[in-house]
């Protein structure tokens, strides 16, 4: 079902598609297949809702916004096993997923009453200088299916806060998730018009966001390719952008650093969500004279880790989203063989029954990594860990930088001097210093370079929605 309006509606087309299990390939459920007109629909009721959601209260758009997050907790269990059935990811992982959201919904509810204004020194004992912060208006959100409701929340929460309306375009892999979103607002008595859903065709659907003048801002999760695309687009009507793109993200190990955490680190950075995260680490340095000894303790560790049905009691890594997304880590675990990796855990599809209708890779790593095979330069997007070797800390951070990608980077060491060079000299928006899980609802997320512009999260992330607006005013004295 498509939300328009604060109704539950079908596609104008009348055409649903179906929603597949990754795990299994069984079918969840057919939902509505929305398209252009459908779309329309959406930015005509933002645009109509726009005036009034923007004239209440932070207060009372607070209440709003922190009811549905209640709610969201209240259904965690159902929740989780929704995104578990959509796009594979353990339950834990789920109902992980769920309490960030709860937690961005939260934030910016409160962050939406320290909104403040200026008053500016003027040059006329006559005048006054005023500056106000008002919502830019109808924002277009675009997010993706690996993180298919936190990165929902993360984009509405500051958007209603700062008193814009919004049309969500979710993945097409995973619009049940984003339904049951919609359906936490509705029981929360949002007003109508201010939060619309429309799923199903996403070119068309991005087409009438892109073409809407009515549409001011677009805020998009997903691949530097579609960004760079959605990006000229906006210039057509000068919409205000925020972007998160792909990333390449290193993840470097130093001789002084406590290789048991680093190790537990790599996993928890690198097979989250089998590897589909854009903040993964994709390459793994490791200071060549422990080189042999990390890679032992990281294998071993590893095999500690059990494929399978996220469903299922006790797995630790789920399926990838799709046959592509095999296929693509088949062709990286290939190519780096063949240029010289060696193969020390995985590397093939998992055997047996209950592996057969699904897209499941086991957690693979190379070692001897080198920068000419394509997991060097190339988002793998699965369950690889590529090491490389280094020598120094200048080699290291120089390796870490060589890539377009400038999203998150993550080093361990215990030397407090160490932690300040090696920071200032990664070109990242996100470092994790002996963190695999750097993020949080009060702290900036995003990238530079071509991991995208703007940030989200924190008291950062609510400022994209604000315009600035500058009264001077001449007084008769």
């Amino acid at each position: 079902m498509l939300y328009i309006n604060g109704e539950w509606v079908e596609a104008n087309s009348g055409e649903t598609y179906p929603v597949l299990n990754p795990a299994t390939g069984e079918l969840i459920k057919e939902t509505a297949k929305g398209g252009k007109s459908d779309a329309e629909a959406a930015i005509v009721a933002a645009k109509e809702a726009l005036s009034a959601w923007s004239k209440l209260t932070a207060k009372d758009r607070y209440l709003y916004i922190k009811k549905a997050a209640d709610i969201l907790r209240s259904r965690v269990e159902s929740l989780s096993r929704t995104i578990t059935m959509e796009m594979g990811k353990p339950l834990a992982e789920s109902a992980g997923e769920v309490q960030l959201a709860a937690e961005y919904l939260d934030w910016y509810a409160e962050e939406g009453k320290r909104i403040y204004g200026d008053t500016v020194p003027a040059s006329s004992p006559t005048k006054r200088i005023l500056v106000l912060r008002q919502p830019i208006g109808v924002v277009g959100a675009i997010t993706p299916w690996n993180f298919p409701i936190a990165m929902i929340a993360r984009k509405i929460a500051p958007a209603l806060a700062a008193g814009c309306t919004v049309v969500i375009k979710p993945a097409e892999s995973t619009p049940l998730t984003a339904i049951e979103v919609l359906k936490a607002f509705h029981d929360a008595g949002l007003p109508k018009g201010v939060l619309n859903l429309v799923h199903g065709m996403p070119q068309e659907i991005g087409d009438a966001m892109m073409e809407s003048p009515d549409v001011r801002k677009i805020t998009f999760t997903g691949s530097t390719k579609v960004g760079k695309e959605l990006a000229k687009r906006a210039a057509d009507t000068m919409k205000k952008i925020s972007m998160e793109l792909g990333g390449h993200a290193p993840f470097l190990i130093f001789e002084d650093a406590d290789l048991e955490k680093a190790a537990d680190g790599v996993i928890a950075s690198k097979f989250r969500n089998a590897g589909q995260t854009c903040v993964c680490t994709n390459r793994v340095y490791v200071q060549k004279n422990i080189s042999e000894q990390f890679a032992d303790i990281l294998t071993e560790k590893m095999s500690k880790l059990v494929v399978g049905n996220g469903l299922d009691t006790g797995i630790t890594i789920g399926p990838l989203i799709n046959e592509n997304a095999v296929k693509k880590t088949v062709e990286h675990v290939e190519d780096s063989i063949q240029k010289g990796a060696k193969l020390l855990v995985g590397g093939k599809k998992p055997e047996g029954e209950q592996f057969k209708n699904g897209y499941f890779y086991e957690p693979t790593i190379l070692a001897h990594a080198t920068h000419d095979m394509k997991i060097a330069t190339e988002e793998t997007f699965g369950p690889v860990a590529p090491l490389f070797d280094f020598e120094t800390e200048e080699e290291a951070v120089a390796l870490a930088n060589n890539t377009v990608y400038g999203l998150a980077a993550y080093f361990y060491t215990n030397d407090v001097s160490r932690i300040f060079r090696v920071s200032e000299g990664l070109e990242y928006g996100i470092i994790g210093i002996n963190d695999p899980l750097p993020t949080v609802a009060q702290a900036p997320f995003g990238g530079v370079k071509e991991s995208g512009v703007g940030r989200e999260g924190g008291k950062y992330g609510i400022e994209d929605y604000l315009e600035y607006k500058y009264l001077s005013l001449e007084l008769n004295i």
